[in-house]
Formats: structure tokens, C-alpha cells, sequence
């Protein structure tokens, strides 16, 4: 069987690791993963960060969580992502 590059196979969604952000809104939460990358020409590696708005139905996660978020079909304009689960809760001070 031949595959090409860059193409997944169907139903295999992506999941990222993230620190929740913001949870200000109704069952959404915004979730920064953070990547590290290798640059072309340095050959050192630089974080890069993305937000990504993710549904979390029961309104459990709070700022500092560290979260599973795995791909979804589109819930609205901006949330692609659900939340899996909470991986690590924060100390609430």
C-alpha cells in the first residue's frame, strides 16, 4: 500500500498537551501549547506558543491546568478542540 507524506489516516485525531489560560467564557477555555522547533538556519530550537479555544462541558478546568485537548469537528467560529482531560490540577493559592 502506498501512503503519502503528510497524510493521516481516518479517524486518528491529533491531541496536544496545554496550560489552560482563560476560562471566562461558557464552556470554553483557552489552552496555550507551547512547541519546541529546531530553527532552519541557527540549528537551535525556539518555542513557539498557540492558543487554541477548546469546549469544556462541565466548566471544570481553571487557569493553570495542565490539559489533554484532543482535535473535534467545528463547535463554533473559533473551537476546533475538546478538552480530554485534566492532566494536573493548579495550586490555588
Amino acid at each position: 500500500m502506498v501512503r503519502k507524506i503528510g497524510v493521516r489516516k481516518r479517524g486518528v485525531r491529533k491531541t496536544q498537551l496545554g496550560v489552560v489560560v482563560s476560562n471566562k467564557m461558557d464552556k470554553t477555555v483557552v489552552v496555550e501549547v507551547t512547541t519546541m522547533v529546531k530553527h532552519l538556519s541557527y540549528k537551535k530550537y525556539v518555542k513557539r506558543r498557540a492558543k487554541y479555544k477548546a469546549h469544556d462541558a462541565r466548566n471544570e478546568c481553571n487557569i493553570g491546568d495542565k490539559v489533554l485537548i484532543t482535535e473535534t469537528r467545528p463547535l463554533s467560529r473559533d473551537k476546533r478542540w475538546t478538552v480530554e482531560k485534566i492532566l494536573e490540577k493548579a495550586i490555588i493559592e
